[in-house]
């Protein structure tokens, strides 16, 4: 495929995981931003793990993006050449100990941000820490052996070695990267993480502004990913372990993620978040209070009013969960409460919208589920599917997340004028009951039910979708609430703003 190219941009995205290649509400969002602005110039910066990972293209890209690259970190993470020996600049491997040591016993000591910073500055092309001596130096071999018999109680030399290689190799494909990468006048990332990494390193090298928006909390949604994951071995054996402690292992990819966040914290300005328990997390982790703000998502009304008409006079008996079907999304959740709603109301069907193929195996279980619960009449796996199709035809919007930022899926139903019930996560209660005495003046627009617990969200969808009194005033609380507050009209000034202040400080510099 013939991406794009450009000599210059006004606005460089640093987008990790999302778009164009993968569908979702982050990935909509973007597309939704990039074409909010026709009169900006803008790069994208696409960082993903293998190539192979991803298929083509889930968005066109618009024709404000003039240049377009691709970066996998993963691709090469276990292919190596034949090395030649050598020694390692002792300075730069110095900075590597500070580094690791820092990774291992996570962001309390404030000089280790100096060590961050210096490091990174390392990594460019030319500087005293390469990767080369890295990989292959006698000093980094010592450096590495030394950190493992002073910190690591896993007795697993060879698994602490590849980690350390795994987690930091990546870094300096995106020093390289930011040293490569076209003149632009400002950098806007959609996340902290390696993405976050990138941006940060330019601003701390160029001098550009950086934006941050954060849907989800990246440090957040990599410690349960780090949590449930299974390619990260426990090899100390029943005696060795206590059990109310992770595993070093578990520790250093922590704390790893969580120093690339404040990294990023470090040299971002603004620093937004979709809602206020959010920006607040981002301070807890080490965001200047001054440079957080809240843009909550907003949508666009008239795609999604007109669907108010083509609604029955009845609620239909029909829940629907509009997201992609993988763990963080909670399937199980949904299918096993759909057996307690069909159970009380045998006309209810319980539709999964959404794509299958990002974890098969989670895909296949959920099928299993259905099967074995007896629901092959009731539950339908439809794939992707446009939300003005779905929206006139189901009764409620249903999220049985385990993690959530400030979903669209709800503020498109409510535009349609469709309640919802959702687990309490993210932003989701303050979508349905509302944020401050004004909003919940609004009355809810649904339902909030805890976290894995199938019989309290069928009892609750059970509840609106049988009193269609309740069903019509959480209908209209919806409407009221989305065109208030949740507008797209309302998303773009407020990013027209930060915009206009950011690429200010650099004008003409493309």
């Amino acid at each position: 495929m013939n991406h794009p190219k450009a000599q210059s941009a006004d606005i460089a995205l640093m987008l990790e995981g999302t778009f164009p290649y993968v569908s979702g509400g982050v990935s909509s969002w973007i597309n939704q931003i990039i074409r909010a602005y026709p009169e900006y110039r803008f790069a994208i910066v696409f960082l993903g793990s293998r190539r192979e990972d991803y298929g083509g293209f889930k968005y066109p890209l618009p024709d404000n993006v003039v240049h377009f690259e691709e970066h996998f970190l993963h691709e090469q993470a276990h292919w190596h050449p034949q090395p030649a020996a050598r020694r390692g600049d002792a300075q730069g491997q110095a900075l590597v100990q500070r580094l690791l040591d820092a990774f291992g016993q996570g962001p309390a000591d404030p000089r280790a941000m100096e060590a961050f910073r210096e490091v990174a500055q390392q990594m460019l092309p030319g500087g005293s820490v390469q990767l080369g001596d890295f990989l292959y130096g006698k000093r980094s071999w010592d450096i590495i052996c030394g950190i493992y018999r002073t910190h690591c109680a896993d007795p697993s030399f060879v698994d602490f070695f590849w980690t350390v290689r795994l987690m930091l190799q990546p870094l300096w494909l995106l020093a390289r990267v930011a040293r490569q990468l076209i003149p632009v006048r400002a950098v806007h990332c959609a996340s902290t993480g390696y993405a976050g990494f990138l941006g940060a390193l330019l601003a701390q090298t160029r001098g550009v502004p950086l934006i941050l928006s954060e849907h989800g909390i990246y440090t957040k949604e990599r410690k349960i990913d780090l949590f449930k994951s299974e390619w990260i071995r426990d090899n100390r054996n029943i005696f060795q372990r206590d059990p109310t402690e992770l595993s070093y292992f578990r520790q250093m990819w922590i704390h790893f993620f969580e120093w690339l966040g404040r990294y990023c914290y470090a040299h971002a300005d603004p620093i937004l978040a979709l809602y206020e328990a959010n920006r607040l997390r981002q301070v807890q982790d080490g965001a200047a209070p001054e440079r957080t703000a809240n843009i909550p998502n907003g949508i666009k009304l008239e795609r999604f009013a007109p669907l108010r008409a083509q609604r029955p006079p009845e609620p239909p008996p029909v829940l629907c969960l509009i997201g992609r079907v993988v763990p963080i999304k909670d399937i199980k959740t949904f299918i096993r409460a759909m057996r307690r709603v069909v159970n009380q109301r045998p006309d209810a069907q319980g539709w999964i919208a959404g794509p299958a193929e990002e974890d098969p195996a989670y895909a296949e279980e959920c099928s299993n589920l259905v099967r074995s619960l007896g629901l092959q009449e009731h539950v339908r796996f439809l794939g992707m599917q446009r939300v003005e199709y779905l929206m006139p035809r189901i009764g409620l919007v249903v999220l049985s997340s385990i993690s959530e930022a400030l979903p669209l899926v709800l503020l498109e139903g409510y535009a349609a004028g469709v309640p919802a019930v959702s687990t309490d996560v993210g932003s989701c209660r303050q979508l349905v009951e509302g944020l401050d005495e004004e909003d919940r003046a609004l009355g809810p627009s649904g339902a909030v039910v805890p976290i894995a617990e199938p019989q309290q969200l069928a009892d609750a969808a059970l509840q609106l979708l049988g009193d269609t009194a309740a069903w019509q005033a959480a209908s209209r609380a919806a409407i009221a609430r989305v065109e208030r507050y949740y507008t797209d009209t309302l998303m773009f000034d407020r990013y027209r703003q930060v915009y206009e202040r950011a690429l200010a400080r650099t004008p003409g510099a493309a």
